[in-house]
C-alpha cells in the first residue's frame, strides 16, 4: 500500500482529498494543525487515516512528523501540499506581521514539506507525486485577491518547476493545481458583495466543488499522471485563458 501524506487535511479541500486517495487505495497521513476535526475524520474516513497534529509554520515539526513517517512506512509514495489560507488585508494595508505569516502557511510550509518528502521518495521505487494545491489568483489579476496571497501561490508554482526538473531522472513528478473559486470554508473570510461578484464571473455560475478538485490530485498521482510534471494545472471553468 503507498503512503500519501496531505497537508491541510482538516479543511474542506484537504478532507476531500483524503477521502479520494483512501477510496484509491492509499494509506494517508493527514497534518492539519486542527485536532478536533483530524480525529473526527479518522473516524468518518477509516483506518487507513492516520492523523497527524503539527503547526506546519515551524520547520522543526514538520522535521519530526517526516522522521516518523520514515520509521513508520519506511518513505513516501505521494505529498500533497494543500494547507493554505488567504488574509484579506489590502495593499498596501498589510502589515510586516500578517505577510509572514501568510507566506509561512501557504509557500514555507510546501517547501519545508518538500525538502523533507524528497530524501523519503528517493527510497521508493517507481514514480512518486508531488502535488501543489496552488490558486488561480496567481494569474487572474481581474479578480479580488491580495497581492501576498497571490505572491505565496505564485511562489509555490516557481517551487514546482523547479523540483519538477530537478528529480525529473528519480522519477519525481511535481505538479501543481490552481483552482478558481472553490466551495470551502475561506469562502467564509469574503465579504457576501465580494464572493457574490466573483461566483458570478465564474462561467458555470457556481462555485466549483472541491471533490472535483480531489478527482484531479487522484488523477495526476495515478499512473496516467506519470508522464505530467512541471506543469501548472489552471482549473477554472474556462473564465480566463492562459
Amino acid at each position: 500500500m503507498k503512503t500519501a501524506i496531505v497537508t491541510g487535511a482538516a479543511g474542506g479541500m484537504g478532507q476531500a482529498i483524503c477521502s479520494k486517495l483512501i477510496i484509491d487505495g492509499m494509506h494517508v497521513v493527514g497534518i492539519d494543525i486542527n485536532a478536533g476535526t483530524l480525529n473526527k475524520l479518522e473516524t468518518e474516513i477509516g483506518a487507513y487515516f492516520e492523523p497527524v497534529c503539527l503547526d506546519l509554520t515551524q520547520p522543526d515539526e514538520i522535521a519530526a512528523a517526516f522522521s516518523d513517517i520514515k520509521e513508520k512506512h519506511g518513505g513516501l509514495d505521494v505529498l500533497v501540499n494543500n494547507a493554505g489560507t488567504c488574509f484579506m488585508s489590502d495593499f498596501p494595508e498589510i502589515s510586516s506581521s500578517e505577510f509572514d505569516q501568510q507566506m509561512a502557511i501557504n509557500f514555507s510550509s510546501a517547501f519545508h514539506c518538500c525538502q523533507e518528502a524528497v530524501p523519503l521518495m528517493l527510497a521508493r521505487e517507481g514514480v512518486k507525486k508531488i502535488v501543489n494545491i496552488s490558486s488561480n489568483g496567481a494569474y487572474n489579476f481581474d479578480v479580488f485577491d491580495p497581492p501576498h496571497y497571490r505572491a505565496s501561490k505564485a511562489a509555490m508554482d516557481t517551487l514546482t518547476k523547479d523540483l519538477a526538473r530537478r528529480y525529473a531522472r528519480e522519477k519525481i513528478c511535481v505538479n501543481s493545481i490552481a483552482p478558481a473559486m472553490t466551495e470551502t470554508p475561506l469562502f467564509g473570510v469574503l465579504s457576501e458583495q465580494v464572493l457574490q461578484s466573483a461566483i458570478e464571473a465564474m462561467p458555470h455560475g457556481q462555485a466549483m466543488q472541491p471533490a472535483q478538485v480531489a478527482d484531479w490530485v487522484s488523477f495526476l498521482i495515478s499512473p496516467a499522471g506519470d508522464i505530467c510534471s512541471g506543469n501548472v494545472i489552471i482549473l477554472n471553468q474556462g473564465r480566463d485563458v492562459r
